[in-house]
């Protein structure tokens, strides 16, 4: 997706993630740490638009896809409409 990214993920010294950190509007990010102690402020990251999540926590695994989809889908809305295009045909 070009030079920007819409997910990362932190794995420990073997190779194990322990966290992936997506981009949400500000304020689902903020209700989502009131209701999860497994999504926390951006691993790394700024703090407001950045969440970082425990992939082995409490977070139900189809939330956790609908916050993939958001995430890459914030990303992709700021590239410019030609560059979107591109993204999508590949």
């Amino acid at each position: 997706m070009g030079d920007k990214i819409f997910a990362a993920v932190c794995c420990d010294e073997t190779g194990v993630p322990y966290c992936i950190t997506l981009k949400l509007e500000p304020n689902e990010g903020a209700f989502l740490r009131e209701q999860y102690n497994d999504i926390y402020p951006g691993h790394y990251m700024n703090k407001i638009h950045w969440n970082s999540i425990n992939p082995d926590g409490e977070v139900p695994d189809d939330l956790l896809k609908d916050l993939l989809d958001k995430s890459y889908g914030l990303v992709l809305a700021g590239f410019s409409k030609k560059k979107q295009a591109e993204i999508l045909a590949e």
